[in-house]
């Protein structure tokens, strides 16, 4: 009997005792979970990209959202602080007003106090001079009676 007659026949024989262990179906079997195992993985890669792609969506919406309100919250801080310009620029204007207006009041009061103040210098002058040329020209009791006089006339048409 030569060696190959024994190799094919121990060839049979580990073909047999392999098919009576069942090991064809083990492995079709062990090949089977591995395979339904990828196919899981596969589809829980396929799912999570899924869900990747849709929170990507969401943040790039909510940061676009979040860009709009940025854009609106500076726009209406300029309005607001144009706003806030015109009105300072209103009441700087009012208050120079009132300043002017203030500074003319004072302005004709000194005017018509210098007035005043000259119309009684004058009064009070041409009250020395009558005394002085009364004085000269009456004797004392008439120039006295005589300025009394003239002072209450002065006096009543001041007041």
């Amino acid at each position: 009997m030569d060696a190959t007659f024994w190799a094919t026949v121990a060839l049979v024989i580990f073909l047999a005792v392999v098919i009576y262990m069942k090991v064809p179906g083990m492995l079709s079997k062990s090949l089977d979970t591995r395979a339904d195992r990828i196919r899981s993985e596969l589809e829980d890669a396929r799912r999570l990209r899924e869900e990747a792609q849709q929170l990507l969506a969401e943040f790039q919406r909510k940061r676009k959202e979040a860009e709009k309100e940025a854009a609106d919250i500076v726009e209406a801080a300029k309005h607001e602080a144009e706003l806030l310009v015109a009105e300072a620029e209103k009441k700087t204007e009012e208050y120079v007003a009132r300043r002017a207006a203030l500074a003319e009041q004072k302005i004709s009061q000194a005017e018509r106090d210098a007035i005043s103040e000259v119309r009684a210098s004058a009064v009070d002058l041409a009250v020395e001079a009558a005394r002085s040329l009364l004085a000269a020209k009456v004797d004392a009791k008439a120039g006295a009676d005589l300025f009394k006089a003239s002072l209450q006339e002065v006096k009543s048409k001041l007041n």
